[in-house]
């Protein structure tokens, strides 16, 4: 670690809450994270993983540099043009990723408010309430009139310990506990889910905090989930979970897990991004373990690709290779440095020739 830089080398399996906490004891910090940091480095950000933040780009968008091992075993450092940025987003298909060079920032604290609101109401200030904040973000379940928001911002306030009890009982108690307990119900009983949506819903209460940013940032996962996840314009954004609502509501999708959505900034970092040349908005829907979730994954890959929508390369979708050539523009320039480095396919496996091509 140096820092007077801030450029910091990581092994490839180091898992991000290791990470953090390793930076925090050095007064170093990363920039920005998803709300899950039990992914390893490489994981992350092989797939783009994000957290939120108009003006903050995904993880791969931290890389300066990157140790891969090449199919002939030769080992390179990739620091500059077309290599690096096809490397950083490349799902494991040019080498074995091995280690890191980050640009992380000086550790900073974050003062984070929770709110329940109407969605119409939260869609109808979605500009405002992104644009004014470090980080907004919000979730809501189908059939639930209420959106909870999660408002972050930098604060020079010094941490207080007392707001962890409101946000362990949103964070545990309710998004863990609860959710788990009513998700089950929901699959034994699929025609109660709007009731026990509402429920889950109405027990989220308003809360803040201050803390170390990584504390902030992340939060415990502990319900089995599967979902998918959009990167389409971030002015589509509105109206894209308008058609969702209304297409899940038309159909009769038994969903009792919340959506998400989140921002991110657009970027040229990865030839791959899928917030490439374009700021972006980040729409995920779940359904629990379980649950039959083909149909309305497939309907929301549906509504997503009519506003140019991009997956997250971690998560579900049965798109190929002819399909997200169109999305990104530099495409073609990601498979000719696919060809160099692995020109015989070695690191090729079903799931890459879906989405890359033979």
């Amino acid at each position: 670690m140096d820092p007077t830089t801030g450029l910091v080398r990581i092994g490839a399996g180091t898992r991000l809450h290791e990470l953090s906490r390793l930076l925090d004891e050095h007064g170093l910090a990363m920039p920005n994270l998803g709300d899950i940091n039990v992914q390893s480095a490489a994981g992350a950000i092989s797939t783009a993983t994000h957290g939120t933040g108009r003006n903050l780009g995904n993880l791969a968008t931290t890389v300066e540099s990157i140790e891969l091992v090449k199919a002939d075993g030769s080992i390179v450092e990739l620091d500059s043009g077309d290599d690096l940025r096809a490397a950083r987003v490349s799902v494991g298909a040019l080498g074995v990723i091995t280690a890191y060079t980050l640009r992380t920032v000086p550790s900073f604290r974050l003062h984070l408010q929770r709110e329940k609101i109407p969605l119409t109401q939260v869609l109808a200030e979605l500009d405002e309430r992104v644009d004014s904040n470090d980080h907004f973000e919000f979730f809501a379940f189908p059939h639930a009139r209420d959106a909870l928001t999660k408002t972050t911002n930098r604060t020079e306030e010094p941490a207080n310990p007392s707001g962890r009890i409101v946000e362990y009982f949103n964070e545990v108690i309710v998004e863990n506990h609860v959710l788990g307990a009513l998700s089950t119900m929901g699959r034994r009983w699929p025609s109660q889910i709007p009731r026990l949506n509402r429920a889950v819903t109405a027990l989220a209460s308003s809360g803040s905090l201050i803390d170390a940013s990584h504390r902030v940032f992340s939060s415990p996962r502990l319900v089995r989930i599967t979902e998918t996840e959009w990167a389409v314009p971030r002015e589509a954004c509105a109206d894209l979970v308008r058609e969702i609502q209304a297409e899940t509501d038309r159909q009769g999708f038994a969903v009792n897990i919340p959506f998400e959505v989140r921002f991110v900034a657009a970027d040229d970092a990865s030839l791959l991004s899928p917030s490439f040349g374009r700021e972006t908005a980040y729409v995920a829907v779940h359904m629990y373990e379980g649950m039959p979730w083909k149909p309305y994954f497939e309907t929301v890959q549906r509504i997503a690709g009519e506003y140019g929508g991009r997956p997250h390369w971690g998560k579900r979708h049965s798109l190929s290779a002819a399909d997200l050539a169109g999305r990104y523009p530099e495409w073609d320039t990601f498979q000719e440095v696919r060809r160099a480095y692995d020109p015989d396919g070695v690191f090729a496996n079903d799931h890459i020739r879906r989405i890359f091509g033979a």
